[in-house]
């Protein structure tokens, strides 16, 4: 099969501002000393809009904690690429946001961890909400896409008709609503953030009430937590299928998550071709195909639409990255994502200590 690069996932840093207790970046993270230049970053993006590549993903960390993002988002519009920031809004002001539409910018995804400030800035570590409003603000007034997105999980669902009023006045485009996906230092805090399923219910009842009255108005998109499914996510679409995600030091990984996979080695764009490293490397070949799936998956009628679920969930959870996904209850590594759905309802709600993000990355 041919398998076509669709999109680059851009890490340009791992450095930011906020401590948030779901981060999904690695426990190990890539220091500011070992980061691509500009002339590598530029280099990538005309690589991957020469390989047929439509959008460009920047994110981080916080990737406005590069002073080069103007210039990182003028080399990804001349490679033809469609540039969407996602950021925190820390460190944008008037005139650096101008900057980066004048430079191309298409569109901005801000993130929001609470409607209520408090509980906002405990979840981000950081006193970062009021901030994000007058971002939001910012943007509304210019000419370019804007994207909420709005991570919900145990401690802050029941002000979710809020968060979708805010952003129906927001003047956003679209509405991201993604319950937390338990990795990186969300599996560290995965007992205080997971939602009962009474309380994913509840939320499905009020997406799918705002989405027939805000129909035209506002896209609302909602990722729910994979746990409470019956079969797996079919994860980035297929491992190596359309996505590629470049890491701050220039490693290539499939996902955000996948290296924490031991026995993987992952080709760096400092040292190969982007098109060697999509087409050819072991990494990336790894678990594209249906080769590698064991039973019950191999003779399974949903494993060209599932791919087997989350190779990197599978060994977070089992220990196997071959493994099928623990939330497939055709296997009987259920019981792992089992066991947490009995202590999400067991109505404990106890206050947590949360395990907070920490930043050797801005070292």
């Amino acid at each position: 099969m041919n398998y076509r690069l669709q999109a680059v996932i851009a890490e340009v840093t791992h450095r930011c501002p906020l401590h948030c207790v779901y981060c999904s970046n690695p426990l190990e993270m890539q220091r500011r000393s070992a980061e691509l230049s500009t002339e590598d970053w530029t280099a990538v993006f005309r690589q991957a809009g020469g390989m047929g590549a439509l959008q460009l993903h920047l994110t981080g960390g916080e990737p406005l904690a590069r002073a080069d993002i103007v210039e990182l988002v003028r080399g990804a519009r001349s490679a033809q690429l469609y540039v969407n920031l996602i950021t925190s809004g820390v460190g944008l002001d008037e005139p650096r946001l101008d900057a980066l539409v004048r430079a191309g910018l298409d569109h901005i995804q801000l993130s929001f961890q609470d409607i209520e400030e408090s509980a906002a800035n405990e979840f981000a570590g950081a006193r970062s909400h009021a901030l994000k409003l007058r971002v939001a603000a910012m943007i509304r007034k210019r000419h370019t896409g804007f994207t909420l997105n709005m991570v919900v999980h145990r401690r802050n669902l029941e002000r979710l008709e809020e968060m979708i009023a805010f952003a129906e006045s927001s003047g956003a485009q679209r509405l991201e609503i993604a319950h937390v996906q338990y990795y990186g230092w969300a599996l560290r805090n995965r007992d205080a953030l997971f939602p009962s399923r009474e309380q994913v219910q509840r939320s499905i009842e009020i997406v799918e009430a705002a989405r027939t009255r805000l129909r035209g108005q506002l896209r609302i998109d909602f990722v729910l937590p994979d746990y409470y499914a019956k079969y797996p996510k079919p994860c980035m679409n297929g491992w190596g299928h359309q996505q590629m995600l470049v890491d701050p030091a220039g490693r290539a990984l499939p996902c955000h998550a996948a290296g924490v996979i031991p026995d993987l080695q992952f080709a760096n764009v400092k040292d190969q071709p982007l098109r060697w490293i999509w087409e050819d490397s072991p990494a990336f070949n790894r678990f594209r195909d249906e080769s590698w799936m064991p039973e019950p998956c191999h003779s399974c009628d949903r494993r060209g639409r599932d791919f087997g679920g989350c190779r990197c969930q599978a060994f977070l959870l089992t220990g196997d990255a071959a493994a099928t996904d623990p939330v497939c209850t055709l296997t009987l590594a259920r019981q792992t994502i089992d066991d947490v759905l009995r202590r999400a309802n067991n109505g404990d709600s106890a206050r947590p200590s949360w395990s907070y993000r920490t930043d050797p990355a801005a070292l």
